[in-house]
């Protein structure tokens, strides 16, 4: 493909200088218009873009044939065929070819959704581990993403050094080279938690964060990590991987959730990420705490399942048995469906 690769970077740069959209304007390049269509559509139509680095042969799907009884695609224009060995999709979108890699993308065919009122809690936070998953029937607890923090201050302070220097072209790359991290990161962390409601039968149940940026009252040393704190994108990842699975996702308002005891329902006291239950006495990690309160079944949306008070780490089991409160101890949670409306006003402690 090096010559086609050649004739799609030249019309790429012409597009750029041109802003042509139109394939009769670079028939001189002697690429097929189905693929120089689409590379004219990518740079002409796109007005940041200042020059051409790489550029990829862009196949719609309206030039690629597939056999799924073989498992081949065929393309005429550029007379390839292309051995596939994944299942599963509905069509196929359009594929990508750089000198080593063909990039397919196609729309996958939704799982059946498996939904039975049980739930996976899983808190967000902007510091210590980014996700706490917990299952409330065994009270099993997973902490999943230590080093996003370590990531952000470590970055942090090098775009601070690149700024002093005057390398405002270095600190941009820094910041690009810790959101791909971030990105890679939040991958891991959203695969494991689709793993852990799998192998359980369960669901998965999250905070409705909305507009927490604006809401939360921080101190000045905390604001670097809530406006760097990408929960929402793991929320997407999350939901995207859930739903290929056919496992249910669902959002509930994150009122107290840290505050709450997860044993008895009584509103507690928060130091720092240690919870204390003044009525019962239990103590437990605050994210642990609202983990088990978040994972609370919609059936009946009761904080009420204990767990065990020691601080576990990542896929440590608990060494006790979770019980359901006593009558009158009892504080509820409203929860919202996966395609639910905004949960704006809701207080947030986390």
């Amino acid at each position: 493909m090096t010559d086609e690769l050649k004739k799609a970077r030249q019309i790429a740069e012409f597009a750029l200088k041109t802003r042509s959209n139109t394939s009769k304007d670079v028939k001189q390049f002697g690429l097929k218009s189905v693929i120089a269509n689409q590379i004219l559509r990518k740079y002409g139509r796109n007005k940041k873009a200042k020059r051409i680095s790489n550029v990829n042969l862009i196949v719609p799907s309206q030039g690629i044939f597939v056999d799924k009884a073989l498992k081949v695609m065929t393309i005429p224009c550029l007379k390839l065929k292309l051995c596939y060995h994944f299942s599963g999709f509905e069509k196929l979108n359009q594929i990508e070819i750089d000198e080593e890699y063909a990039y397919v993308t196609t729309t996958r065919i939704d799982a059946n959704l498996m939904e039975n009122g049980k739930y996976i809690g899983v808190d967000l936070n902007a510091t210590g581990h980014v996700a706490v998953a917990s299952d409330s029937e065994t009270g099993k607890v997973w902490k999943l993403g230590k080093e996003a923090n370590h990531i952000a201050l470590k970055y942090r302070e090098i775009g601070r050094q690149l700024q002093r220097q005057g390398k405002y072209r270095k600190v941009k790359q820094t910041k690009n080279k810790q959101q791909r991290l971030i990105k890679n990161l939040n991958h891991h962390i959203s695969k494991k938690i689709v793993q852990i409601p799998k192998a359980a039968g369960k669901g998965i149940q999250l905070e409705k964060l909305v507009n927490i940026r604006q809401r939360a009252k921080t101190t000045k040393s905390f604001r670097y990590s809530l406006n760097n704190w990408s929960f929402h994108q793991l929320q997407k990842m999350v939901e995207y991987k859930a739903k290929l699975q056919g496992i249910a996702v669902s959002y509930i308002d994150p009122w107290y959730t840290s505050k709450t005891c997860s044993k008895c329902g009584h509103i507690g006291d928060r130091d720092g990420k240690y919870f204390k239950c003044p009525d019962c006495g239990h103590g437990d990690h605050v994210d642990v705490n609202a983990s088990f309160n978040i994972g609370k079944p919609v059936s009946h949306c009761v904080l009420s399942i204990g767990h065990s008070c020691k601080d576990r780490d990542l896929q440590e089991g608990s060494t006790d048995t979770p019980r359901m409160a006593t009558p009158g101890m009892m504080a509820t949670i409203e929860p919202t469906c996966f395609s639910g409306g905004s949960m704006s006003g809701a207080h947030i402690d986390d």
